[in-house]
């Protein structure tokens, strides 16, 4: 089964608090995405913590997960991405790499990729693509979903470019899946972001 990375590392310098732990539609973000991907048969689920581990384990209380902790206070997504991947199981084939300030992931999104990950490409000799990013307008984002045969080229390479320099390195094993708004790929890095999202939630 595909295992889950969620990034709950940042230090939300923009938005001024902690904004993983920021209400929306009666829970916190990272408490509302963790539950969207507790909806998938995921094999396991790792939510990579920083500074404020203890608050945000604290939300996901009862909830069945993995925490890993990023030693490094100032490390960048390509190293909270690193932790999560140290402690992959070997029998996973496959790795979601989730953002924690993504409200709009759904269950269904991800069972989306999961599903375009699993099935053959009438274009390529082997079955499927290894990489699956969805897109909306031209524009990729995330989650992002890829072969853990890229484990140890990620643990070695694309410093100061994270995931993007695996997109760019293997531009032949991408599969792109439209989303139909634009809403489930945005992040949340400032007050008015936040904002918006509160707006999202109550139309």
């Amino acid at each position: 089964m595909i295992c889950a990375i969620v990034l709950a590392a940042g230090r939300s310098e923009r938005m001024g608090a902690q904004k993983l732990l920021l209400p929306l539609r009666g829970q916190s973000v990272i408490t509302r995405i963790v539950d969207e991907l507790i909806g998938i048969p995921l094999q396991r689920i790792i939510v990579v913590v920083g500074r404020d581990a203890e608050p945000i384990q604290q939300a996901l209380v009862g909830r069945v997960v993995t925490f890993v902790a990023n030693p490094d206070p100032v490390g960048d997504m390509l190293s909270s991405v690193r932790c999560g991947l140290r402690a992959l199981p070997k029998s996973c084939p496959a790795v979601l790499v989730a953002l924690g300030d993504q409200p709009g992931v759904t269950s269904k999104l991800v069972g989306e990729l999961i599903r375009a990950f699993r099935e053959p490409t009438p274009d390529v000799e082997t079955p499927g693509k290894q990489i699956v990013v969805p897109v909306h307008a031209g524009r990729r984002g995330h989650p992002l979903l890829f072969a853990t045969r890229f484990r140890d080229e990620l643990m070695t390479c694309y410093d100061g470019v994270g995931l993007h320099g695996l997109l760019a390195a293997h531009p032949d094993e991408v599969l792109e899946v439209e989303v139909s708004t634009a809403t489930e790929l945005e992040d949340m890095d400032t007050p008015e972001d936040y904002q918006q999202q509160l707006k999202s939630a109550a139309v």
